[in-house]
């Protein structure tokens, strides 16, 4: 789940700008900031540099869990053919590049974005895309405002947003989103807050009758337990570029852990179940920790007798969806 080459070429030039070290304290700031979990009452980001660092901390991740979300969405709605799509609290853009990299059909791309700065270096760092739709894309100053109709498109996106706004607007917000688009897809971090913020807009959308794309094999009640568990997934993606300097880490990838709900007005297929943690694999054993079509928690077991089906589960990962298809 690299970042798509021209985005990295250009993300690496705007970073160069700053030096290192003023890079990296912006980050400790904007993290430790992220990481108190309140929400925003004015834009966390500020500065030139804040923007920066913002951008070559988050941007990679965020493209990963984003780029795999929409995967799956593609994977489970193959007739979606989106032309136009919307993200809002999109930042620098990086929900647009992951849709752009999963919908060819995309020509219409907006970013809802309240900080000036990250509308200019989006701007930039999408005027040297190869994918024309990215060349032309909207980019709009606005905040979120519930009572102002978004412009309709075919798919609208909120990632790690949902975290930062008051309580109480977080359930406006999520019907307000799903007016405008036929495909509503929502992502927050993989902690248990962050599961907690999903599972509430995943009842609501079941709610406003939308037909659950992904990652649930199911619409009936979720059966993660309260406060005990949640349900999360994994993108691994490369350090590379000034990403690394940044991140001043010794490994050489990272994972990004998000939870997320895809819903539509169109039903589309399901999972016949859906691998939540990673799969225990022993001898001749595969052992699958599944939340499965009936809405329940179960485990599945597969072993060498089962064949083509236990040399798929050997290759299986967490998130996938169980069995895979043919």
């Amino acid at each position: 789940m690299a970042l798509p080459t021209d985005l990295q070429s250009a993300l690496d030039t705007a970073l160069s700008r700053f030096p290192n070290q003023e890079l990296a304290r912006a980050v400790d700031r904007l993290s430790t900031r992220y990481r108190e979990g309140r929400a925003a009452t004015a834009p966390i980001m500020n500065s030139d540099s804040d923007v920066a660092a913002y951008a070559g901390y988050r941007m990679p991740a965020t493209y990963a869990a984003v780029r795999a979300v929409l995967g799956e969405v593609a994977a489970f709605a193959p007739e979606f053919a989106p032309k136009s799509h919307v993200d809002v609290g999109g930042g620098t853009g990086t929900a647009l590049w992951a849709a752009a990299d999963t919908w060819p059909t995309l020509s219409e791309l907006t970013v809802v974005e309240q900080v000036e700065k990250a509308l200019n270096l989006g701007r930039a760092l999408a005027a040297s895309a190869s994918s024309s739709a990215l060349r032309s894309a909207t980019w709009r100053r606005g905040v979120i405002d519930t009572k102002t109709p978004l412009p309709a498109a075919d798919i609208v996106t909120l990632s790690y947003v949902l975290g930062e706004l008051p309580e109480g607007m977080r359930a406006r917000t999520v019907a307000w989103l799903a007016a405008s688009a036929s495909m509503v897809v929502l992502i927050e971090p993989g902690t248990p807050a962050g599961y907690q913020r999903i599972a509430e807009a995943r009842a609501q959308l079941l709610e406003l009758e939308r037909s659950l794309v992904a990652p649930c094999p199911h619409s009936h009640t979720c059966p993660i337990p309260q406060d005990k568990d949640w349900c999360h997934f994994s993108a691994r993606l490369p350090r590379v570029g000034a990403h690394r300097l940044i991140k001043d880490g010794t490994l050489n990838f990272e994972d990004e852990k998000f939870a997320y709900i895809a819903a539509s007005t169109t039903p589309t297929a399901h999972a016949e179940n859906r691998i939540l943690r990673h799969p225990l694999k022993r001898k001749g054993l595969v052992s699958l920790q599944l939340c499965s079509a009936e809405g329940v928690l179960t485990e599945a077991k597969v072993t060498k007798r089962h064949g083509d089906l236990y040399r798929s589960a050997r290759d299986a990962t967490w998130g996938d969806a169980w069995p895979p298809a043919p």
